[in-house]
């Protein structure tokens, strides 16, 4: 089995699209409206351009993604650290650990290894049946809840990622 990681770019544009879409057809069905959930072939480009946007690929078959949004990007996150989003699994494959596999990979080489992120935040539907118990049991602390007008309530969690790196990091952001 050949597994590769790597950062998409704007020719896998429609092999990304094709994947959220199917990984987040479920989340349709739910009446959740995440961004993804709907996402054409201009906001994918758009998505591609403006976030790191990184897959797990199968023998050459992309299996998950998962974003990165920074905070100096068009889109931050809550906290003014890296945030996670669009993060998705093809339907035909859940349930192999290739999520899982894809986080753990993107938390260690990425945020840790090249960005040095002493935390990561993401954001997911209070009403979703799983995801808050899934993101809790890789280590996501829930911190608030917010009414983003997209029909449901968002829960923001956090994983810290180097504890002392994080203390540092909370003690820049007060003397600000």
């Amino acid at each position: 089995m050949d597994l590769e990681f790597r950062q998409l770019t704007l020719e896998d544009n429609h092999a990304y699209l094709t994947l959220m879409l199917a990984a987040y057809a479920p989340i349709r069905e739910l009446g959740i409206h995440f961004d993804a959930a709907t996402a054409d072939l201009a906001r994918v480009n758009r998505h591609l351009h403006d976030h790191g946007v990184y897959a797990l690929s199968v023998d050459g078959q992309m299996m998950a993604s998962l974003t990165l949004r920074y905070p100096w990007g068009p889109l931050p996150g809550p906290f003014g650290l890296p945030h996670i989003g669009w993060f998705g699994v093809h339907p035909a494959s859940q349930g192999q650990g290739w999520g899982k596999k894809l986080l753990e990979w993107i938390e260690e080489e990425i945020l840790r290894k090249q960005l040095k992120a002493p935390a990561v935040s993401l954001g997911t539907a209070v009403s979703h049946p799983w995801l808050q118990a899934m993101y809790q049991k890789r280590g996501f602390i829930p911190m608030h809840q917010v009414d983003l007008g997209k029909g449901h309530i968002t829960l923001y969690m956090q994983k810290i990622l180097d504890p002392a790196g994080h203390q540092h990091w909370l003690s820049a952001q007060t003397t600000r």
